[in-house]
């Protein structure tokens, strides 16, 4: 997009992103698209026996970030994977910023 918009990239992965120049074409086709239908219930919920049923009743999902993470990860990793699956390792990241200091002219 920033190739686009003539933009500089906006991080690291921006400007290293391989460009999107082969999803598009220089003329639309307007050639009609077949439908299929849903191939899963879009109504279809988790009942009470789902892994982490209970604990997930109890979260606050009114606003992002209330939810512990750590738990969060784990009821999705083993409901999608299994009760019994090993969960992978955590693995954090961080961003550091240079203490500005007193006589930098920036």
């Amino acid at each position: 997009m920033e190739l686009i918009l003539g933009l500089e990239p906006m991080s690291q992965y921006d400007a290293s992103a391989t460009p999107m120049y082969n999803a598009f074409q220089p003329t639309a086709v307007l050639t009609p698209f077949a439908h299929l239908d849903a191939r899963v219930s879009l109504d279809e919920r988790n009942d009470e026996r789902a892994y982490g049923a209970a604990a997930s009743r109890q979260f606050d999902l009114a606003d992002a970030d209330r939810v512990p993470d750590a738990i969060m990860n784990e009821i999705l990793w083993r409901s999608i994977r299994g009760s019994n699956a090993a969960l992978p390792a955590v693995v954090r990241s961080g961003w550091l910023r240079r203490a500005a200091d007193a006589d930098d002219n920036r």
